[in-house]
């Protein structure tokens, strides 16, 4: 797929001010690790995760989406009535009906005329936004729309935290799917795109591709259990297993992706991935033949923060540094089921 009248007009985040870190969610599965003679430390030694951040208890999703809307409406510096869709995608919702995004709509000031909804893929629910606002933009229906998204990883986290503690038969062996569970982090983020005789950013969306390996999809599988009496999520994930299908797959998605944007590894000014833990980053790194200081890395201290994890880093990325003109810069989004998205985006 190919772009030639979309543009990226802002990239906007949010971050809790609560930090968790790996030293404190062991100390809370201290008797696990005494039962099972597990060594301190192992979590941050496994991820690379020192710390993550949470929002308060009890705190929606789209409360914290509708803030973030607000800040890169503004920071686009286009007008509200300019936007023909809202569209909501991490995996974190305010309910399962309506949709999460209407709620955002009501507080964001944009038209009634928006479409306004919501799209799920686990952690590519963003990207796969902006490839749907990208494609209304590019046919001409509407002229600009945002991509938002908040995930929360405190239930998910403590609810693991409590299923463990309880589990009497409990082994080293099946405590391994829990792990990644522990990784998870929050946080918000919004992409602004618009037709390119909109912008004044000058940062085109050139285009990229889609590659999708549904044979590995029960790898990492959440959800509410059923009869459990706790609506908090759990997840299991054969974490080795989704390392080497993911990097596999992401191998493929890129030779496919440089092909449609005509591009080479040496071409690539900055790179911006999807944020699993550092042996994730290490492997995807090394399989793509790029080059780790391309990388914004930000799960250290932020955690897997979900669908908004690679827009986060996005975000902080170019506040870090701000592009300069010819600055080609890639987008290397992966999630379970196994999906990938990688996008190519230039500056003018």
């Amino acid at each position: 797929m190919r772009y030639h009248n979309v543009c990226i007009e802002s990239v906007c985040h949010r971050l809790p001010s609560e930090v968790v870190t790996s030293d404190e969610i062991e100390q809370r599965l201290a008797p696990v690790y005494e039962r099972l003679r597990l060594p301190a430390g192992r979590l941050e030694l496994m991820t690379g995760i020192r710390e993550r951040r949470w929002f308060s208890s009890g705190t929606l999703p789209g409360s914290v989406s509708a803030l973030t809307v607000r800040d890169a409406v503004q920071a686009s510096g286009l007008s509200p009535d300019l936007f023909g869709a809202l569209i909501h995608g991490s995996v974190c919702r305010d309910r399962m009906e309506p949709a999460t995004a209407a709620g955002v709509h009501a507080a964001s000031g944009l038209p009634p005329e928006c479409l306004v909804f919501d799209v799920s893929n686990a952690c590519l629910g963003l990207l796969n936004g902006m490839l749907i606002a990208a494609d209304m933009i590019e046919l001409g229906r509407i002229r600009a729309a945002i991509v938002v998204g908040t995930e929360s990883g405190r239930d998910l986290v403590e609810g693991t935290i409590e299923s463990l503690l309880g589990d009497e038969q409990l082994t080293r062996q099946s405590i391994k799917p829990a792990f990644a569970s522990l990784t998870i982090g929050s946080g918000s983020a919004a992409i602004v795109l618009c037709d390119r005789r909109l912008s004044r950013s000058g940062h085109r969306l050139i285009g990229g591709s889609c590659l999708a390996d549904s044979s590995a999809h029960a790898l990492c599988a959440g959800g509410v259990e059923a009869g459990s009496g706790d609506s908090r999520p759990r997840m299991e994930t054969d974490s080795e297993a989704l390392l080497h299908a993911g990097i596999a797959l992401a191998r493929q998605a890129w030779e496919n992706t440089k092909k449609v944007l005509g591009w080479t590894n040496e071409q690539i000014s900055r790179v911006f991935t999807h944020q699993v833990g550092r042996q994730h980053r290490a492997a995807l790194m090394q399989q793509l033949q790029l080059d780790p200081k391309l990388d914004f890395p930000t799960v250290e201290h932020l955690g897997n923060t979900g669908a908004v994890a690679l827009p986060i880093a996005l975000s902080l990325g170019l506040q870090d540094r701000k592009a300069e003109p010819g600055e080609k810069c890639a987008l290397l989004g992966i999630g379970s089921g196994l999906n990938c998205v990688m996008l190519g985006t230039e500056f003018v």
